[in-house]
């Protein structure tokens, strides 16, 4: 019998939709289980649009682009969805969630879908399901996903692993911030946006010089996407058109099937591993892994011999 969920789901019910992202979010067993049936179900549907990941340095106004970005696209007609993720207390366990009141027009517009979850201390700037997301999203029919991640650091980067188009947004003045953008991201960036250029117009152009610059050392000859430095405002909508111009040339000239299946691989081998650890941590002795850990901590082991006396003793090879 089909899951209740999936036709409504399919017919584009933005109901539907939050409670399906709920379920695929909860860390019930039973609830995971039915999780998974209604993906199978909907996993034919999907594939049809444009993933987009935003990044950026803290202060950028990332919510507010996206909100512009996002309002532009579906005034012209396309569905888009928002999944903004909020940063988890490493203390309470708790978030803000307040991405949606920095989205007030999208949040309310017929054909824009926000869904802000928190990260559950996931490192890579995403939550745990997000990629079960982007495909409840898709099979629910909207053009455009845009994902808003937390904020720029050195594990800022697993968007760019289940996105076909990566966007890092950066400020005018921005040199302090941009020697702090670390490498790895700056050469995953397909567009690089210098945001906020009206409020320092000439610092922007300095900006986005340097990028191009950068862009240019660290950009493979070979690659079939050159990426671009372009110059906006979220404020004025200056430049927007351009930024989703350079995101459609983007995806035109990269062969997203391909990436998507690389990625779903990816996806693959991290769940594989999460599920080899689990499986590790239930046969192993907890006494004899809490002794080790004391011995590395205490300096009587280096990390690499505890680590191999823990798989020697739980005859693991």
């Amino acid at each position: 019998m089909p899951h209740p969920l999936t036709a409504p789901l399919l017919a584009g019910n933005r109901r539907a939709l939050a409670r399906a992202i709920t379920l695929v979010e909860s860390t019930r067993p039973e609830h995971e289980l039915e999780a998974q049936a209604l993906l199978a179900e909907v996993l034919p549907h999907t594939g049809q649009s444009v993933r987009v990941g935003l990044t950026g340095v803290p202060g950028v106004g990332k919510s507010t682009f996206v909100e512009a970005l996002g309002v532009r696209l579906a005034d012209a007609g396309q569905r888009v969805a928002v999944l903004a993720v909020d940063p988890t207390s490493a203390r309470t366990g708790g978030s803000i969630m307040g991405d949606k009141t920095r989205m007030p027009r999208l949040t309310v517009h017929e054909r824009a879908f926000i869904r802000p979850s928190p990260s559950g201390g996931t490192l890579g700037g995403v939550a745990r399901r997000t990629r079960e997301t982007l495909l409840l999203c898709e099979a629910a029919g909207y053009d455009v996903l845009l994902v808003e991640t937390v904020g720029v650091g050195q594990s800022e980067t697993q968007v760019a692993a289940m996105t076909d188009v990566f966007v890092l947004l950066t400020l005018p003045n921005a040199g302090d911030e941009l020697q702090g953008i670390k490498r790895g991201i700056m050469e995953l960036a397909d567009v690089c946006v210098v945001n906020k250029a009206d409020t320092a117009p000439a610092a922007a152009i300095r900006a986005q010089t340097e990028l191009r610059t950068a862009l240019t050392l660290l950009t493979p000859h070979d690659a079939p996407w050159r990426p671009v430095a372009l110059r906006a405002s979220a404020l004025t909508g200056e430049g927007l058109d351009d930024v989703w111009a350079a995101v459609q040339r983007c995806a035109q000239d990269t062969d997203v099937p391909a990436k998507r299946r690389a990625q779903a691989a990816r996806w693959f081998d991290d769940l594989l591993r999460e599920a080899a650890w689990r499986a590790f941590r239930t046969g192993v002795d907890t006494a004899r892994l809490h002794s080790l850990r004391a011995d590395v901590e205490a300096g009587r082991l280096t990390a690499v011999q505890g680590v191999a006396a823990l798989l020697a003793s739980a005859d693991v090879r």
